[in-house]
């Protein structure tokens, strides 16, 4: 498992190549990137969510974080940084690439880790720009405490067919709700380039 992370990771830094130096402008097709991930989310589906009723569970997303406007950017971007690196650490683990498509899941993986190094040169700028002393850990918390449950549940359910199902599709909504939050960066931030 070591190896095949390790290859994915140097796939990915290779095939991406250099990071522009764009400050916080986010590469154009980053938005494309987003919506390819949720098409990969919907692609690993391997049963039919309403066969697996009885395994529904809310995992209860904090959907404040995302709809409110009471985050600062580098707060947001913390939040939106976070979401992704759980999303990835979920997906790569030995119970996940035993339950999904190893081809989508390498391609979801990939496209995880090219927008988490997006948005790295955004935070870093952000927190320059915001000299901001409001905590960054508390959004980043709220991410790693809703991801705690999920990994609980999917423990607690054993890692079945139905349980992964779900978490699939919780992940494909709160992944959703993220890149909204995003978006609504990019346009109140000019393309997150300033504050």
């Amino acid at each position: 498992m070591a190896l095949l992370l390790s290859l994915l990771t140097a796939l990915v830094v290779f095939s991406c190549g250099p990071a522009p130096s764009l400050g916080c402008d986010l590469p154009q097709n980053h938005s494309l990137a987003s919506e390819k991930i949720v098409d990969l989310l919907d692609q690993i589906q391997r049963l039919p969510t309403f066969f697996c009723l009885d395994d529904r569970k809310d995992f209860r997303f904090p959907q404040e974080m995302v709809d409110g406007s009471q985050l600062q950017k580098a707060q947001a971007i913390a939040f939106l940084h976070e979401m992704l690196q759980q999303i990835f650490d979920l997906f790569c683990t030995m119970d996940s690439f035993a339950a999904w498509n190893t081809t989508r899941l390498h391609q979801l993986l990939s496209g995880l880790l090219k927008q988490q190094k997006d948005l790295e040169t955004c935070f870093v700028q952000a927190m320059e720009e915001e000299k901001s002393v409001l905590p960054i850990e508390g959004p980043a918390l709220a991410v790693k405490e809703y991801f705690e449950g999920i990994r609980s549940y999917l423990k607690e359910k054993e890692y079945s067919d139905c349980a992964w199902e779900f978490v699939r599709v919780e992940i494909r909504g709160s992944f959703s709700s993220s890149t909204a939050l995003q978006e609504r960066l990019r346009r109140k931030h000019g393309d997150m380039s300033s504050s």
